[in-house]
């Protein structure tokens, strides 16, 4: 499944998806996919909680981001919260106001979203 919003688009509320998801408009909540990609692309206003798979960051996020696989930060990104995630790639000119923790994928932290602990829990 694919799913899409404009540029226009404003949502609020807890967003659960599968497949791929791109926000290009505005959103304000919680967005989770055990296994679903969320990209956001350059012209998107995201302030959430992001607990996903994939997150591919080309707007403003304001909130953390945890990802089981990884997140990747392109140029025109601009992220005020934590990162969290197994693989992170950070493109020259990606905006970054937060920490990042890279955890192997068996830590605690990279579980699959339905069966993880409580969200951003410190490193050991």
């Amino acid at each position: 499944m694919e799913a899409y919003t404009g540029f226009q688009t404003s949502l609020e509320g807890k967003l659960t998806f599968q497949g791929v998801l791109r926000l290009n408009g505005r959103f304000s909540g919680t967005i989770e996919s055990k296994e679903g990609t969320l990209i956001v692309g350059k012209e998107a206003t995201i302030d959430a909680n992001i607990l996903v798979h994939i997150a591919v960051v080309s707007g403003e996020v304001r909130g953390n981001i945890q990802a089981t696989h990884r997140v990747e930060l392109h140029p025109t990104a601009r992220v005020f919260g934590d990162l969290i995630a197994p693989v992170m790639t950070v493109d020259a000119g990606a905006r970054l106001n937060g920490n990042f923790t890279v955890w192997p994928k068996d830590h605690p932290g990279s579980r699959p979203i339905n069966s993880q602990p409580p969200p951003f829990i410190a490193p050991t």
